[in-house]
């Protein structure tokens, strides 16, 4: 099942948010010091383009907090608010709702991506 959310997840504005990471790492790849905010930004990048069956787990400490805060003056205000944009969108329609939550989950790792980890999700049976 996850295989074909995210393969409709793609078509519905996953590539466009994956994209608008990529452009993000590209950016901070630009300079030296912005290259571990780069290699951040390509990793979500990844999740972007399959979020279904993955789960982000915050494990952050001062580090992680303060390029938190440089991270959401520069690029992440942005990136939330476009990947917000789009889940609002596709949240009118009760089939797009999964979608947007998806985006939604996306949204709020734009804001805070360090110190974030994603993990797959657990079955409980």
């Amino acid at each position: 099942m996850n295989f074909i959310g995210n393969l409709i997840w793609i078509i519905c504005g996953g590539l466009l948010s994956a994209i608008g990471w990529w452009i993000a790492g590209v950016f901070w790849c630009i300079t030296v010091v912005g290259i571990p905010v780069g290699l951040q930004c390509f990793k979500m990048s990844s999740l972007s383009l399959n979020p279904f069956g993955k789960e982000v787990v915050d494990e952050g400490g001062a580090v992680s907090f303060l390029l938190n805060i440089i991270w959401l003056f520069v690029s992440g205000l942005e990136l939330a608010l476009a990947n917000l944009f789009i889940g609002c969108i596709l949240c009118i329609t009760i089939i797009g709702i999964p979608f947007g939550k998806q985006f939604f989950k996306i949204a709020k790792l734009s804001l805070f991506p360090f110190g974030a980890r994603i993990v797959r999700e657990r079955i409980i049976a």
